[in-house]
């Protein structure tokens, strides 16, 4: 039975390996971070200005102790109030 209305039913779904290292952030309006992250660790929450690695700025609130699942080039300095950003990263 196919249904349009549930795509990841037929979607393959691909193995994503956990990160391999944890490193502080340093919040930038000018430069991206050193590796493309898989996700963010939030220990004091607040607001979060990012960028994807689509390349879209995005706004989240974010609570203490979180984890925001989205791949990430940069953290802007301007907007974010969230404190004690790790970066989940590959390398």
């Amino acid at each position: 039975m196919h249904n349009d209305h549930y795509p990841l039913q037929q979607a393959s779904l691909q193995f994503v390996r956990p990160a391999r290292d944890i490193v502080r952030v340093i919040a930038s309006d000018n430069f991206d971070l050193a590796d493309v992250v898989i996700g963010l660790y939030v220990e004091t929450g607040g607001t979060v200005v990012l960028t994807t690695v689509q390349g879209e700025t995005r706004t989240v609130e974010v609570s203490g102790f979180s984890i925001l699942p989205v791949g990430a080039t940069r953290v802007h300095a301007t907007g974010t109030t969230a404190s004690g950003i790790d970066a989940m990263v590959l390398a």
